[in-house]
């Protein structure tokens, strides 16, 4: 529901046309014309309605259960929050009857089901495979640099660690000091939300914040594996399906997400070149994914890979 506000926000502006461009292209040709309802409570920049922040739902349908079932007082109450908050526009004039009209809330449940179908869903796997690559790369850096180099890499330009404080740049230029209170702070990826931030610090169980999925700059040693041990827990079903040597190599990506393709080679005991190669193989049938960063190619498994393998385990 989360990745859903901010690609609402993207396909209102027209930033990043390189990376974003045809995916705003195609989307905006899918959404309805009803969808101008669900863009006037999710603006270009400032507030969502409150009771469309559904974050922290386990899943797109628990988030628009929880939609569907806001009380009428919860609506008005958060309407009159929404539009107080300085918001750029006029509120729209349909917006006042939410509160009393039970099928207009239904009705913008389903139409955000409808832009999550067309909008998030068909790149679920490619988003799922980048957020999981990202991942493995900030436990690297936490394990192996501590708060001071997982913070600092995160959006540099933006996100700014200095301690004890972490400043933010947002996009609407919201400004003010936030007191976690030992509540912590929740780090989530966003493939969409490929610049600025987004925040909730009013979030239960913890405040939460996004930042860019992306790669920084690491050369973070990984202790090697006892290949022997991986050799002999790969399924034979897998192995005559995959071949014993890849077989062998996406059960180390699976066991190591985020190694480089020297890691990757020397936890399989194979020759680098060799490495490249299954990880080529694997990657193109979907089973694993490489991002690359300068010279480095940074291996994790991708959600059909993880299936295969716990279907053949």
């Amino acid at each position: 529901m989360l990745e859903l506000d901010i690609a609402l926000r993207l396909l209102q502006e027209g930033s990043h046309a390189n990376r974003f461009g045809a995916w705003r292209r195609q989307s905006l040709r899918r959404l309805p014309a009803r969808s101008r309802r669900l863009l006037d409570l999710i603006p270009r920049t400032g507030w969502t309605v409150d009771f469309l922040d559904q974050a922290m739902a386990g899943s797109i349908d628990e988030a628009l259960e929880r939609v569907r079932a806001t009380p009428a007082a919860r609506i008005r109450k958060d309407m009159e929050t929404w539009a107080g908050r300085g918001q750029q526009r006029a509120v729209p004039a349909w917006t006042q009857s939410l509160g009393s009209d039970r099928q207009l809330l239904l009705d913008l449940a389903d139409t955000a089901a409808h832009a999550h179908k067309h909008i998030i869903a068909p790149y679920q796997q490619h988003t799922d495979a980048l957020s999981g690559a990202d991942q493995a790369l900030r436990t690297r850096q936490a394990a192996h640099g501590g708060l001071q180099a997982l913070l600092s890499g995160l959006n540099p330009r933006y996100i700014r660690w200095r301690p004890p404080v972490l400043e933010l740049t947002m996009a609407s230029g919201s400004a003010g000091d936030i007191h976690l209170a030992g509540r912590g702070l929740l780090l989530i990826p966003s493939v969409f939300g490929a610049v600025y931030p987004a925040l909730d610090e009013t979030a239960e169980p913890q405040p939460w914040l996004t930042y860019p999925v992306g790669l920084r700059d690491t050369d973070l040693f990984l202790p090697p594996t006892d290949t022997a041990r991986a050799l002999s827990t790969i399924p034979d079903s897998l192995t005559a399906l995959l071949g014993h040597t890849r077989a062998v190599v996406l059960w180390t990506i699976a066991h190591h997400p985020g190694c480089t393709t020297t890691e990757l080679a020397r936890h399989a005991g194979i020759s680098p070149a060799s490495a490249s190669q299954h990880a080529t193989v694997l990657r193109t049938a979907g089973l694993s994914h490489t991002t690359r960063h300068h010279n480095t190619a940074l291996h994790t498994v991708t959600p059909a890979g993880t299936h295969l393998l716990n279907t053949a385990g």
